[in-house]
């Protein structure tokens, strides 16, 4: 019996991202010890008797939480918002729990064994979106030169889902976490914490980003003991590109000592000519070499 899983979601539209995130974890000999398990948020039939052949369970995604239905009618995929904060409850026999968002694929499996030792005795294992090379964190308004309107991914969300301003001041300043790529125990209380404050942010955000904004509470407000683990646990390349490895032919960070890369996670899409790489694979973009060569290539997984 496999102890640890791997888990995503997807529907039909990021059905090709999904098999690519399954096949980049199928690529190591490591994953024949771990699970993986799928939340369907609208694939088709067809879809779905493809992936049986790769993962070991496939179950329905559900509306976990009451959200209003006029906030996502038609939307079934915004379900991830929500049905990732109770893998227990979809997948009750592992002992750990590896989220990894769709639009992200495996490059490096130490990347996955840090995920499940950072959940030890119930800790949560998860990256912060910051690191070297980052030049804004948080944006500001300024007024008159002096005066400044706070504009943090967690404040702007957190004000507008009335969670209290004592609250949102304590996330305004605090490193992002992305939820894209996280781990927990089955029987870690992170679960029943961000689920509470899942309650408390689907009441009046966004149903989009309400699940980030949860476990940034767990965490800055709740004191949720967390593992932070590098950036290269969860590289978002719109945030920073990585360069790409010659000889090892691998993508790395882009600065020294150039440490391999992970997960390379395409959150916020790479865009070039009005198409996003997550949905056009043809998509190629110019990064540098490690000698500073230009290159032009895709940042999706291929074999």
């Amino acid at each position: 019996m496999k102890k640890n899983v791997i888990v995503s979601l997807a529907d039909a539209n990021y059905f090709p991202l999904l098999e690519e995130l399954i096949d980049s974890i199928k690529k190591f000999k490591e994953s024949e010890n771990v699970a993986i398990c799928i939340l369907d948020a609208g694939l088709t039939q067809e879809q779905k008797e493809k992936l049986l052949n790769k993962v070991d369970e496939i179950k329905l995604a559900e509306w976990d939480i009451e959200v209003p239905g006029y906030k996502v009618r038609d939307k079934e995929w915004l379900k991830s918002q929500v049905s990732r904060a109770f893998l227990p409850k979809y997948f009750p026999d592992y002992e750990k729990y590896l989220w990894i968002d769709c639009d992200a694929w495996v490059n490096d499996w130490n990347c996955v064994e840090l995920y499940f030792k950072a959940c030890d005795n119930g800790k949560l294992g998860i990256t912060q979106t910051i690191g070297p090379g980052y030049k804004i964190t948080s944006k500001v308004n300024w007024l008159f030169g002096k005066l400044a309107i706070v504009k943090s991914q967690n404040f702007k969300h957190a004000i507008k889902s009335r969670i209290g301003y004592a609250d949102a001041r304590k996330l305004a300043f605090a490193p992002h976490i992305n939820i894209g790529v996280f781990s927990l125990e089955k029987n870690s209380k992170g679960w029943s914490v961000w689920q509470k404050n899942l309650s408390k942010t689907l009441k009046a955000g966004n149903i989009f980003g309400s699940e980030g904004l949860a476990i940034n509470m767990s965490v800055y407000i709740d004191n949720l003991e967390t593992e932070y683990l590098p950036l290269n646990c969860n590289w978002i390349t719109s945030n920073l590109l990585p360069k790409y490895d010659e000889k090892q032919k691998t993508f790395v960070e882009p600065y020294l000592p150039n440490y391999k890369i992970g997960i390379i996670h395409l959150a916020a899409g790479i865009w070039k000519d009005g198409k996003d790489m997550r949905v056009d694979k043809s998509v190629k973009i110019e990064i540098e070499d490690l000698n500073n060569k230009k290159l032009i290539k895709s940042l999706r997984f291929s074999n």
